[in-house]
Parts: C-alpha cells; structure tokens; sequence
C-alpha cells in the first residue's frame, strides 16, 4: 500500500524551521524536578544532577498558545483540552481526569444513569440484539491496565498536548460480545455511541462509531472501560461506557457506548472514520470499512522540558522527553540539535515495559553556543516504523542563553 498523501497538519510540520514561534511556560518546580529526577536515576544515571537554575520554554511552528487544562471551544464536538505535558516525571505517568485531553465533549444534551444505561450487544445482519447495561460491565470490570490515548490531529507544536494516559478498568470486548453468537457473514464488529446529531460545529463531523475486525480483536485486546485511575469516568471522558482500543488512535476509541453490532464485509465506512481517514494515514477515503488500514499510533518521541543545571559550577542542560506507540518498546533514540546535528544516542531508562503508554528518557546536553536549538528524535532501528516522526512532527525549539 502507497502512503496516504499527508494531511493539512501534517504540512504544518515540513514548515516548522520557516515559522516563528511563542514560548510555552514549564510548570514543575525546581524541588518538585530534583526529588522526583533523584528517585529516577537510580541504575539509569549516576551522574550527579546539580542544581536546577531553570526550566526553558519549548516552542513550536507558527501555533497560537493554547491554555493547557482549560476546556475550550464552547462545548460538544468543538470543545478541547490540551494537557500539560511538562509535569510528567517517574512518579506522575497518569494524567487525572481534570487534566486528562478532550477533543470532544459530551454531547450537551446527554444524560445518564449507569444503572440503567442500556447498550444492545450482538444486532446486525439479522441477529437478535440482547440488551445489557452499564452496570452490568461495571460491576464486572478489572484492571486492564495504563494505556496511552492520542488524538490524531494531536498537531499543536505549542504542546501537542491532545495526548494522556491513564490506569483504565473495564470488561474485554470479546466477553461482552460472546453474549449472542455472530451470524452468517459477519467479518466485524461496529462500536457505536452516543452523539448529537444536531449539533452544529466548525470543525468536526457528527457520528461516533468505528468498526473493528473480528479478525483483529485477539491481538487489539480492546475493552469497554468503566473506570479511570480508579475512578467512575466522568462525561467528558466517556461516561458510563468507553471502548478502549490500546495502541490505536483516540478517535477509534469510542465514548459513550450505547450499541455493538455485527456487521460484514459491506460495511460503509463510518463518518468518524471517513473524518480521519487522512489523519490515521489511510489510503485516500475508503468507501468500505474493511479497506481501512487499522489506526495504530507509530513509535513517536519528543521532548517535553529542558532544564538548565548548574553541575560542579559549570553550566548543562538536561532534556526530558517521552517515547510511546509502536508494535514493541523502544529503548534506544537519536537526538539531534539542529539540521547540522549528525545525532548522539539517547537510552531510554529504565527500559520500557510497553509501548501502549509512554515513558521518559533523558540526555544531559552542553551547547556550544548560545541561541536556538530545534531538538527532533528519531528511533536507532530504522526498520522501526516512524511516520510522523518522518514528517517532521514532535520537532520542539528552544533558546539557550547561557553556555
């Protein structure tokens, strides 16, 4: 299969060293970064750590800076909220619901009730559908695990903070399907969910459902969650219902769950699917959902703060950064400074146990001289599949005063 021609947003990214750009302001203390960075190098990096004397703002192309933690966008399909990615250290790899992204808010008009919140599992293609509820899965769900969600027009080079993780409890799919057996024919499942339909919007399309091959299901593992570091989701996050598809871009993770239906190899695309098709790296728009190419997030890296240290009286700085996506974890990356830069390896420690979420690595760096550094990160294995690190995405800027 050709690559898809790239999307609007990601253009943006082959201007980036053409645009200029504005400061976005780090948030952790400098007692906050040395206890938690202390308790991490520990078997990683014996290298003495020195004082923090600050943390540089990190910019991006051309982006306007968006408030992180704050919903924007009036609500609905319009609303969003960035997270701040700079408080992400050893012993904060959860972001809580207040802060966790949203990229579309619950439809205003929704409400509910867990305990009678009813979802039709098993229709389609002639097949009775056999109701359940909300509570039923909720009353059954377990720790499925902490799983990284990132939405694909995560494109804001300010912060790219249209990405979270969080500890989710919830029910595999395959439990709540094997409810009703599937018909003739049946090659997939449709996970659909609430949506206002009237809505109007600037700029996103009404529908919210995906389909998910049954083929793919034993190895995707996805799951209806109910919970979110222990917590009932709230509404902006999914409540009382949300499929969880690990490894595979937020907008096939479906909110508000109200239907699971079987479908065949005929099934028309769904208008969600159609939106990001381009986003997702699809072959055009595909007409039918089976010729949808699944929406895996690749290996990805990026910077996330530079700390400038004072270490035995001489001046360093120590870049933070986090690596996520792809079919495996990544535990070596290349850095580089600028377009003259022929890379140094970076260790990413301790290895990761996953590539579902992320994980942080850091690389200690002396300039050579002042002014504008544009760090960007690609994978020491080149067989490792990288596309929007190919395309220039997750590139960050930073001025260095002092040497």
């Amino acid at each position: 299969m050709r690559p898809s021609q790239p999307s609007p947003d990601l253009e943006d990214r082959r201007r980036f060293l053409r645009r200029a750009a504005a400061a976005a302001a780090a948030t952790l203390t400098a007692g906050s970064i040395d206890r938690l960075l202390a308790a991490a190098q520990a078997g990683c990096d014996d290298a003495p750590l020195g004082t923090l004397v600050r943390t540089l703002p990190l910019y991006g192309p051309g982006s306007v800076d968006t408030p992180l933690g704050t919903m924007l966008g009036g609500g609905g399909l319009d609303a969003r909220l960035f997270t701040d990615l700079t408080v992400l250290a050893p012993d904060r790899l959860t972001i809580p619901a207040r802060d966790f992204f949203v990229r579309t808010a619950a439809p205003p008009r929704l409400s509910h009730d867990a305990a009678t919140w009813a979802i039709q599992v098993g229709g389609g293609r002639g097949a009775t559908a056999r109701p359940t509820t909300a509570a039923a899965i909720a009353a059954t769900a377990r720790p499925m695990g902490t799983h990284l969600v990132e939405c694909a027009g995560n494109s804001n080079p300010q912060n790219f903070g249209l990405m979270s993780a969080a500890a989710w409890d919830g029910v595999p799919l395959g439990e709540v399907i094997d409810l009703t057996r599937p018909p003739a024919g049946a090659t997939a499942v449709l996970v659909s969910g609430v949506d206002d339909m009237t809505q109007d919007s600037y700029r996103s399309t009404a529908g919210c459902s995906w389909v998910l091959p049954l083929a793919d299901l034993p190895a995707l593992k996805p799951y209806l969650a109910t919970r979110m570091n222990g917590e009932a989701l709230t509404n902006d996050h999914g409540a009382p219902v949300r499929c969880v598809v690990p490894g595979w871009y937020g907008c096939a993770w479906i909110k508000w769950v109200n239907e699971i239906r079987w479908v065949g190899a005929d099934e028309p695309a769904t208008s969600q699917m159609l939106e990001f098709a381009g986003r997702t790296h699809q072959e055009g728009r595909p007409a039918l959902a089976r010729d949808f190419a699944p929406p895996a997030i690749d290996t990805a890296a990026m910077p996330i703060r530079v700390e400038q240290r004072r270490v035995n009286g001489a001046t360093e700085y120590r870049i933070v950064g986090i690596v996520w996506g792809g079919d495996r974890p990544v535990d070596q990356l290349v850095l580089r400074t600028s377009s003259r830069d022929r890379g140094t390896p970076v260790r990413v420690c301790p290895t990761p146990a996953s590539s579902l979420t992320w994980s942080l690595w850091t690389h200690r760096w002396r300039p050579t001289e002042p002014g504008f550094y544009d760090i960007s990160l690609r994978t020491a294995d080149a067989s490792i599949r990288t596309r929007r690190l190919d395309l220039s995405f997750y590139i960050r800027r930073v001025k260095v005063d002092e040497i």
